[in-house]
C-alpha cells in the first residue's frame, strides 16, 4: 500500500533556506618603512594575509608589494584586489561587499599604518557594521599612537586633529586654539600635515606657541631614521629639523 500525503499551504522560506554566513573584514596594518617588516608585523597578521585572497586597498600597486614584502605566498594573480582610491569612492559601496555577503573573508588595507584611523576606510568599516558583517583590527604599526607613546606627554586624555587648515590665518588660529585647548583640559593635542608643508607648519608652530609650550615632533616612525624628540618652543627654535617631504605626526602639551 502506497500512501500519498499532499501539504497544501504556505512554505516559509527561512524554513528550507539556510542563510549564508557572511565572511569577516579584517584590518590589515601595512608597513610604514623600508626594512620594517619584522618590527611591525605580527606572526598572526602574515597566517593572515597567507589565509585570504581578496583585498579593499586604497592603492593597488603598493597593496601587492605590501603584501609581497609582508611574506604573502598566495600567488599575486590569484588575488582579488578592489581598488578603493579617492576616484573609486563615489560609485558606492555594494562592489566590495559581494565577497563578504557570500561568505568570503576580505582584508582591508590602508595606503600606510592601520586603516580607519586617519583613513577613508572607516567608510568600508562603517558600511561592515550596518551589514553585519564581523570587523576584526589587527595589531600593527601605527603613527599616531607610536608618536603619543613616545612624547612623554599625557595619555590619559588627548584628541587627534587631522591636518591643519592651509591658509595662514586659519592655521594660526587653530595652532593657538589647540594650544588653549591642551592647557584648559590637561589635553595632549596630536595633528599632522601633507610632508612637504612640515616646514612650513614648524615654522608656524615655533611662530604662534608660546616659549615653555611643550613640542613633540616624531618624524620617520619605524624607519632607520626615526626621529622622536620633545622640546619646548623655544628650544626648538634653537635647531630646526629639516622635515621636508618626511612622514611627521606633531604633538603639542602644556600643563595647567
Amino acid at each position: 500500500m502506497v500512501i500519498l500525503i499532499i501539504f497544501i499551504g504556505e512554505i516559509n522560506r527561512n524554513d528550507v533556506i539556510c542563510k549564508m554566513d557572511k565572511g569577516i573584514l579584517y584590518l590589515i596594518p601595512v608597513v610604514m618603512a623600508e626594512n620594517a617588516v619584522n618590527k611591525s608585523l605580527t606572526p598572526y597578521l602574515v597566517d593572515t594575509i597567507n589565509a585570504i585572497t581578496e583585498y579593499i586597498v586604497e592603492n593597488e600597486k603598493t597593496a601587492r608589494k605590501c603584501l609581497k614584502d609582508a611574506g604573502l605566498k598566495t600567488p599575486q594573480k590569484d588575488l582579488l584586489i578592489h581598488d578603493y582610491g579617492k576616484h573609486q569612492r563615489s560609485q558606492g559601496l555594494n562592489k566590495f561587499f559581494k565577497g563578504l555577503e557570500q561568505g568570503r573573508n576580505v582584508g582591508l588595507m590602508s595606503e600606510a599604518g592601520c586603516p580607519g584611523i586617519a583613513d577613508p576606510g572607516a567608510d568600508i568599516i562603517a558600511e561592515a557594521h550596518r551589514r553585519g558583517i564581523k570587523v576584526v583590527p589587527l595589531v600593527g604599526p601605527s603613527s599616531i599612537i607610536l608618536a603619543l607613546m613616545g612624547s612623554g606627554f599625557n595619555g590619559q586624555s588627548f584628541a587627534f586633529n587631522g591636518y591643519l587648515p592651509i591658509d595662514k590665518g586659519g592655521r594660526t588660529k587653530k595652532v593657538k586654539e589647540l594650544e588653549s585647548l591642551s592647557e584648559r583640559l590637561d589635553q595632549t593635542q596630536i595633528f599632522i600635515e601633507t610632508p612637504f608643508r612640515n616646514n612650513q607648519l614648524l615654522e608656524e608652530l615655533l611662530r604662534s606657541c608660546k616659549r615653555d609650550t611643550m613640542l613633540c615632533i616624531a618624524c620617520d616612525l619605524t624607519a632607520e631614521s626615526e626621529l622622536i624628540s620633545t622640546k619646548t618652543i623655544q628650544d626648538w627654535a634653537k635647531s630646526k629639523p629639516d622635515l621636508h617631504k618626511k612622514p611627521t605626526i606633531f604633538l603639542i602639551y602644556r600643563k595647567k
